[in-house]
């Protein structure tokens, strides 16, 4: 609900607009309209009202000329603290993983073993091929949404 900070009765003309200046007087200015450039018309002095303005109040004339005030509306009312992010070291790098690889000592094997483990070394490359079409599958239907 607006309150009444000072009575001053201005009558309202067509195509003006009325305002609190920076002095807290009422002023008025030829409204812009559409169709091109406009030169900037200069304020005229309505009223003296005085009206020493407050922070989150926001100040217009009413509809019977009187200068009024209201609390500003703000989103999402209070302010909530923001959490701190931890402060942390300096991240180490992820460490590769290696393969350790045993070092024993072979013996001599049969045409078959070496061919079983050339298709295992096979089937397994492709598998990997399918997963990466799949994940890329689903990044480009995310962004068609």
């Amino acid at each position: 609900m607006a309150t009444k900070v000072a009575k001053t009765g201005i009558k309202r003309e067509p195509g003006f607009l009325y305002y609190l200046d920076k002095r807290g007087d009422v002023s008025r200015v030829k409204m812009a309209r559409g169709g091109g450039r406009q030169r900037k018309g200069t304020p005229q002095k309505v009223a003296k009202a005085g009206v020493e303005r407050e922070d989150g109040w926001l100040y217009f004339i009413d509809k019977h000329g009187d200068v009024c005030r209201v609390k500003m509306a703000r989103r999402g009312g209070r302010k909530r603290k923001v959490a701190r992010k931890k402060t942390t070291g300096r991240r180490k790098t992820a460490r590769k993983k290696t393969t350790a690889r045993r070092k024993t000592a072979r013996k001599k094997t049969t045409g078959r073993k070496k061919t079983a483990r050339k298709t295992a070394r096979k089937r397994a490359a492709p598998r990997k091929k399918s997963a990466r079409r799949k994940t890329a599958k689903k990044k480009t239907a995310r962004r068609r949404r």
